[in-house]
């Protein structure tokens, strides 16, 4: 049981009591604890997979019917209670077809909630009046105080977002199977979910999972504060198979285009993405920085790591004017940063991306993969931490960061990469290190920017071999001891 002080102890043991009628009509409260649900997902990686069948008429409900059917607000789950713990609930749609089972926890008992057409308002002749009472529910969102904006919202296989200034971006993942494998990712999905209110700005979400290959439990201590949600999750996974390659504390978000790679450029806007780079503290004090690309290909870039401190998907460009989108504000999106509660051991964190040619699709995922091999009948268990946060760079390692990437031509033939470092002192002198595969260094530089506090120019010319890419790592040093985090740049990827 989560511990929680005596006055929000007082409040859960009156939510049932403030719960309309017909959420809870038949329902039967069993017990329920984390070693429960850890047991149920035992027992179910030792069956045969069962797919949960599509509702019937959630196929009729698109986008449009969809979004155009609004949870009513005095349904509001705890909305009495106040607080950032109002529940609002998603219906099935076109989308998410298969329904979810979503109780609530007090005093160790769980009372499943029953779907109810009437929470929804919609237009009518809509679709969603259609769906019956044993409907059930696609998800769930947790509001804030003021009821004007959620903070955590899972929906659909096992994805969970939160976001950033109110703005929604890049999404987490409860576990990542072969993703990088070409026509062999599988994705598993929630089957139920629990909920219990810890505080006022504080639930902690249980769910079981399950797929072809993997089942498992998942608990999600979340918070809400002025730095962001935060989310202390514990993760137990049982295989029913070998898995070839697992994916833990997997993230997923897009990257189309930005100021040094617009090759697919096809909008009037400077730029477009969820996420700017990849993020990685090592256990050294090391900090490397991959910034994202749109490949021409499926690419899997690949960090051999031992307990390494954390690593995260960014959107370290906060600046309004570099992408000019006054709809959906880009430099507002979330950054997410992952870290371990337990030691990893041995293993990689690896980027996987794919081409895009438009902002909708999500393009680019990163993920922790053990050394070791994943076999059938295995138990897995992962601790750690989610902070989904507006911070440039979340794990602060005192090194100076990289604050853009430029591209441009050199001759003969050759390519110019710049490097711009922030986070320099006025009058440091840095040696440039750089070590390149796939083609030839043909000259370096660096200074200064001029009137620009703290930014340091690096140039870069390079030769690439002919129609190849160059794997380009560069760092600024002070004679052996390292003055920035390390630049990982795939030159024509």
């Amino acid at each position: 049981m989560t511990k929680i002080d005596r006055r929000a102890m007082i409040a859960a043991s009156g939510a049932a009591l403030l719960l309309p009628g017909p959420l809870f009509a038949q329902a039967r409260a069993d017990s329920f604890s984390w070693d429960i649900l850890v047991g149920r997902a035992q027992r179910l990686a030792r069956g045969d997979f069962a797919v949960t069948p599509f509702f019937p008429g959630a196929d009729k409900i698109g986008y449009d019917a969809f979004n155009q059917a609004r949870f009513r607000d005095e349904r509001t789950i705890w909305n009495e209670l106040g607080g950032d713990t109002g529940i609002r609930l998603f219906p099935l749609s076109s989308t998410v077809q298969q329904p979810v089972t979503i109780a609530l926890v007090e005093r160790g008992r769980a009372t499943p909630l029953r779907y109810d057409p009437a929470m929804f308002d919609a237009p009518p002749g809509s679709p969603v009046h259609a769906l019956g009472p044993d409907a059930g529910f696609a998800g769930f969102r947790i509001m804030n105080a003021a009821r004007d904006g959620d903070w955590l919202s899972f929906l659909g296989a096992t994805y969970f977002r939160a976001p950033a200034d109110k703005q929604f971006g890049l999404s987490a993942r409860a576990v990542a199977l072969n993703t990088s494998i070409a026509g062999k990712e599988e994705f598993p999905r929630f089957t139920h979910f629990w909920l219990e209110r810890t505080g006022g700005s504080s639930v902690t979400v249980y769910a079981l999972l399950d797929s072809a290959s993997i089942t498992g439990a998942m608990r999600f201590a979340s918070s809400l504060d002025r730095d962001g949600v935060h989310q202390d999750v514990d993760a137990v996974f049982f295989t029913r198979r070998a898995i070839p390659e697992l994916g833990l504390m997997p993230m997923t978000s897009m990257f189309w285009y930005d100021q040094a790679d617009r090759r697919t450029r096809t909008d009037w806007r400077p730029e477009i993405h969820d996420s700017d780079m990849l993020s990685i503290a090592s256990a050294d004090g090391t900090a490397h920085c991959r910034p994202l690309v749109n490949p021409s290909a499926p690419r899997v870039d690949v960090f051999a790591e031992r307990n390494p401190r954390g690593f995260g998907l960014l959107q370290r460009d906060r600046d309004f004017d570099h992408y000019q989108d006054d709809g959906v504000f880009y430099e507002r999106r979330p950054s997410l940063w992952a870290t371990a509660r337990k030691p990893l051991g041995a293993g990689q964190v690896r980027l996987y991306a794919f081409p895009t040619d438009s902002e909708y699709t999500d393009n680019v995922a990163a993920y922790w993969t053990p050394a070791a091999p994943t076999r059938a009948g295995s138990r897995i268990e992962a601790s750690y931490r989610l902070d989904w946060t507006s911070a440039r760079t979340p794990a602060s390692t005192g090194l100076a960061t990289v604050e853009n990437i430029w591209l441009g031509k050199s001759e003969p033939d050759g390519d110019r990469l710049l490097i711009d470092f922030a986070g320099v002192p006025d009058r440091a002198q840095p040696d440039i290190w750089v070590d390149l595969a796939g083609g030839t260094l043909v000259k370096k530089a660096g200074y200064p920017v001029l009137h620009q506090k703290g930014l340091f120019r690096v140039v870069l010319d390079i030769r690439r071999d002919r129609g190849k890419a160059a794997d380009i790592r560069a760092q600024l040093r002070s004679g052996n001891r390292p003055f920035s985090e390390y630049v990982h740049y795939p030159l024509g990827a």
